[in-house]
């Protein structure tokens, strides 16, 4: 298994301590299994739960982000939101949302330019320039931002944020 994203393990030990983490789009679990490691509790989420192992402290959530239906975490906050690899743009205001006073947004993801070197290419799944952070921006402080070529795992053109609610 892939290990987590290096931008959210450089940002992990700003989370208040035990906070509740939600891994949105978790795939096969990395990032939970990261932040359950490190003694948080987490909720995963995604449309397919088939490869997280049910344990203390992991929430899991079936759930299509994508096909309209109501956010299944409405009034709920937590310590980090944890985005990797994943762009549905309607999903912003909710994630922000989803944020708790003091708590981070941690999002990694590809932006325009990346067709260059593979998938995705699709415009609806890469960031335009400064997009992240022009989204985020308007509600979080921003701790931390890039945009640029990455060559780990592979070479890919990213957008990374760290941000936080004050």
């Amino acid at each position: 298994m892939q290990p987590p994203s290096p931008w959210i393990t450089r940002f992990a030990h700003l989370l208040p301590t035990a906070g509740q983490v939600l891994d949105v789009a978790c795939g096969g679990g990395r990032h939970g299994r990261y932040f359950l490691d490190r003694g948080h509790g987490v909720t995963a989420m995604d449309k397919d739960t088939s490869k997280l192992v049910p344990q203390g402290g992991l929430e899991i959530i079936r759930h299509d982000l994508e096909d309209g239906s109501p956010w299944p975490l409405e009034g709920r906050r937590f310590a980090a939101v944890v985005v990797v690899n994943y762009l549905h743009r309607p999903l912003f205001a909710n994630l922000i949302a989803a944020v708790a006073p003091g708590g981070l947004l941690l999002y990694d993801t590809f932006a325009k330019g990346n067709e260059a070197y593979g998938r995705p290419s699709n415009p609806d799944f890469l960031l335009q320039p400064g997009e992240l952070r022009d989204r985020v921006g308007k509600e979080l402080d921003i701790i931390d931002y890039f945009h640029g070529r990455l060559d780990d795992p592979g070479p890919a053109i990213k957008q990374q944020i760290c941000a936080r609610r004050i």
